[in-house]
């Protein structure tokens, strides 16, 4: 059975005096909770902070971005080896960095290459606009978006994906659990396709977008979703400890 994973994404929030604040308020509690992976991913100015709060607990720790060259001259960009000292997964090719800062298809595969080079389990973000969306262009994107010729050995180091549609991201507007799990469906037969059955089942797939405590069990209680890229609510220490919470509990049967 794929464990599911229960990951925080910060984005810009929180200075380190902040951070280190919420992790210690969520860690006590948030480190009793077994069944699940519980990802944490603050601001790069805070993960040496947080990681010295985390040591000894089950909460992983994990960056919202890296660029794929190891050094060199790009002023104001984090080599996925100094990520490494500090922290076991990252984000890839979240909808922000593809929305504002132009990353593409063949950037993320890029960082991708890089984090796993360096040790780091990626988390590789996938989405539509909703123009897209409405334009019934879906899988044709999403399709786009996972076809590197490196998806086996991706896989196989144990990527997951997380499927956010992009008019779900910030807005308040998720996506139903039906559409979800129908997406991530689609998601996980494309990987069939592409790698086989064997590995199309052990690979993780995530849902992002306006997820809280009051509709992710509509998420977790779908088949094809194995938990979820949480974003604003992962800054509300009861909010996020409930998301993990119902989480480990459905997955026990209960």
């Amino acid at each position: 059975m794929r464990i599911p994973m229960i990951a925080g994404n910060w984005k810009m929030n929180t200075t380190s005096a902040e951070a280190v604040a919420l992790v210690k308020e969520m860690r006590p509690e948030l480190d009793q909770i077994d069944n699940v992976d519980k990802v944490i991913c603050p601001p790069f100015v805070s993960l040496a902070a947080v990681k010295e709060l985390l040591k000894g607990s089950s909460i992983k720790l994990g960056a919202q971005n890296l660029y794929f060259e190891e050094k060199g001259a790009y002023t104001g960009e984090i080599s996925p080896l100094m990520l490494a000292e500090l922290c076991q997964l990252v984000i890839i090719g979240h909808s922000e960095r593809r929305q504002y800062f132009n990353e593409t298809v063949e950037t993320a595969d890029k960082k991708v290459k890089a984090a796993l080079k360096a040790g780091l389990k990626p988390i590789l973000c996938v989405g539509e606009t909703l123009k897209e969306n409405e334009a019934g262009k879906t899988e044709e994107v999403l399709t786009r978006q996972l076809s590197s010729p490196s998806a086996r050995s991706y896989y196989l180091s144990g990527l997951t994906l997380a499927y956010e549609p992009i008019w779900a991201i910030g807005t308040g507007r998720a996506a139903s659990g039906e559409q979800a799990n129908q997406t991530i469906g689609f998601i996980r037969r494309h990987i069939t396709r592409q790698c086989g059955r064997e590995i199309a089942q052990s690979v993780r797939i995530l849902y992002g977008g306006s997820v809280t405590a009051a509709n992710i069990a509509e998420f977790i209680n779908q088949p094809e979703i194995d938990g979820a890229l949480v974003g604003g609510a992962s800054l509300k220490a009861n909010e996020f400890l409930s998301i993990v919470k119902q989480t480990s509990s459905f997955k026990r049967g209960k």
